[in-house]
C-alpha cells in the first residue's frame, strides 16, 4: 500500500466509542452506563458528525457485560435517540468464557459491524485479554452467517501478522477496515514513524481507523486524517479532553475532531456515504 492511495478530500468515518468495559464514571462521571445514557450519547454524536458507535455493554452496577439482552437494550436505545447511525458491537474482552464472547453478535436486528481483536494483549497490571485463532476464526463465521462486518482491531505490529494469516485462512468481504491502535504496554508505540508503518503495511485494499488511547488521541486522529484514514474517538479511549480537563462528553471529543478535518480538507461522511465506503449498502 503506497502513501499516494490516500487523498486529500476523501470523506471521513468518524467512530464514537462511547464507553468501554473497563473505567467507567470512577474515572470520569460523564462516561454513559446504562442503555438509556448510551442511547442519547448516540444521538448526540451522531448529530455531531459521527457516523459510526462502537458499543460495550454494562451490567446495572456499571461492570461489563456480555449479554445479548443487554445489548439489545442498548441497540433498542440507540434506535430511538437517532437515525440511522451505523452500531458497531464489541466483542473483544478479559476474563469471559469464549462462548460469552459470540452473544454480541446476537442481537436482533444483529449489529452492521463488530469489533474482531487480531490477537491477545495486556491491559493495565492485572488483565490479559486472550484471543486465540480459534476464537477470532469462530467469531468471523458467526458474523459472516449474520451478515455483520468484522472491524479488524489491530493492537501492535504482530497483529498485523495476524491480518494477513486471517485473510490466509478465511475470505473477508471487501474492503478489509482495519484499526490501528496506538497507545502504552502491549499496542503500537506512539510515534509517527510507527503509524507510517503501520498504514504502509496493510494488505492491499484495506481501509485504516486510527485510534489512540489517552492523549494520543488527538494527535493520532490528525495523522490519520492527514493520510487519507478514518479516526475513532471517545470517552472508551480517552476521558481527558486535555491534560488536567476530564471531557464533558463523547460530543465534545467527536466535535473537535469533526472541526480538524474540515480544517484539513477532509469531509465528514454522513451514515449513507460510510455505508458505501464500508461496503454495508450492498
Amino acid at each position: 500500500m503506497s502513501y499516494e492511495t490516500y487523498l486529500a478530500g476523501d470523506p471521513v468515518i468518524v467512530t464514537a466509542a462511547l464507553t468501554g468495559g473497563v473505567h467507567g464514571k470512577e474515572a470520569n462521571p460523564n462516561v454513559p452506563e446504562t442503555p438509556e445514557e448510551i442511547g442519547r450519547a448516540a444521538g448526540a454524536v451522531e448529530a455531531a458528525g459521527a457516523s459510526v458507535v462502537h458499543l460495550h455493554a454494562r451490567r446495572p452496577n456499571g461492570e461489563r457485560s456480555f449479554e445479548t439482552e443487554r445489548f439489545q437494550e442498548i441497540d433498542d436505545a440507540v434506535r430511538r435517540h437517532t437515525d440511522d447511525v451505523v452500531i458497531q458491537h464489541s466483542t473483544g474482552g478479559t476474563g469471559a468464557p469464549e462462548a460469552d464472547r459470540h452473544l454480541p453478535l446476537r442481537t436482533d436486528p444483529p449489529p452492521e459491524m463488530a469489533s474482531l481483536d487480531m490477537g491477545p494483549l495486556n491491559r493495565y497490571d492485572h488483565l490479559t485479554s486472550e484471543n486465540t485463532r480459534g476464537l477470532v476464526d469462530s467469531l468471523h463465521a458467526e458474523m459472516v452467517d449474520r451478515g455483520i462486518k468484522p472491524e479488524l482491531e489491530v493492537f501492535n505490529d504482530g497483529h498485523r501478522n495476524e491480518v494477513y494469516g486471517l485473510l490466509d485462512r478465511r475470505s473477508l468481504a471487501d474492503p478489509v477496515y482495519a484499526t490501528l491502535i496506538f497507545g502504552p504496554g502491549t499496542l503500537t508505540r506512539p510515534r509517527p514513524e510507527n503509524f507510517l508503518t503501520a498504514i504502509g503495511d496493510l494488505p492491499d485494499g484495506a481501509l485504516f481507523n486510527t485510534l489512540g488511547f489517552g492523549r494520543h488521541q488527538l494527535p493520532f486522529a490528525a495523522m490519520g486524517l492527514l493520510f487519507g484514514g478514518h479516526v475513532r474517538v471517545g470517552l472508551e479511549d480517552n476521558v481527558y479532553y486535555r491534560r488536567g480537563e476530564p471531557a464533558e462528553s463523547n460530543v465534545q471529543l467527536v466535535e473537535r475532531v469533526v472541526r480538524l478535518a474540515e480544517e484539513l480538507g477532509r469531509p465528514v461522511a454522513t451514515t449513507d456515504e460510510a455505508r458505501s465506503i464500508l461496503g454495508l449498502d450492498g
